[in-house]
């Protein structure tokens, strides 16, 4: 499970460091793709595995199902760690996260995610006014 958030800087080349601490779940291989919200989703093996069995599950009839399908799968990439724990981030995964210099990685249960550090900081500034707002929808869910 990853948890937490960190900041860090993008290099000249696109790459970034991961931290330390999610490196070891990370350390069989792991998937870049497109997130939502306008962030990059990192996955380990494991967990991209799962995630393309639930998606490969889903109906080849329905348009949404191929639609999210080509969403997810036609940007992902697979990445390697160099020697300083960075992984190189691809120009068009870069463009549509509009990544700049300043990024933040956060742990969410199964995934990492990768912010530009402004757009998360406005993300965070309304998630934060809607916050019970959301809790209160999400309450018939079990949480």
């Amino acid at each position: 499970m990853f948890l937490g958030e960190y900041r860090h800087n993008l290099d000249h080349k696109g790459r970034v460091s991961v931290p330390k601490k999610f490196r070891g779940e990370l350390a069989q291989g792991a998937v870049l793709t497109k997130g939502l919200d306008g962030c990059l989703f990192l996955y380990s093996k494991e967990s991209w595995q799962s995630l393309s069995e639930r998606i490969g599950n889903l109906p080849i009839t329905a348009r949404d199902a191929r639609a999210f399908a080509r969403y997810v799968f036609a940007g992902a990439v697979d990445v390697k760690f160099d020697r300083l724990g960075r992984i190189t981030t691809p120009d068009y995964l870069r463009e549509y996260a509009k990544l700049g210099k300043e990024v933040v990685l956060i742990g969410v249960l199964e995934r990492v995610e990768i912010w530009d550090k402004n757009s998360w900081e406005k993300f965070t500034k309304n998630l934060h006014k809607r916050g019970e707002e959301i809790a209160e929808k999400l309450s018939d869910k079990g949480i």
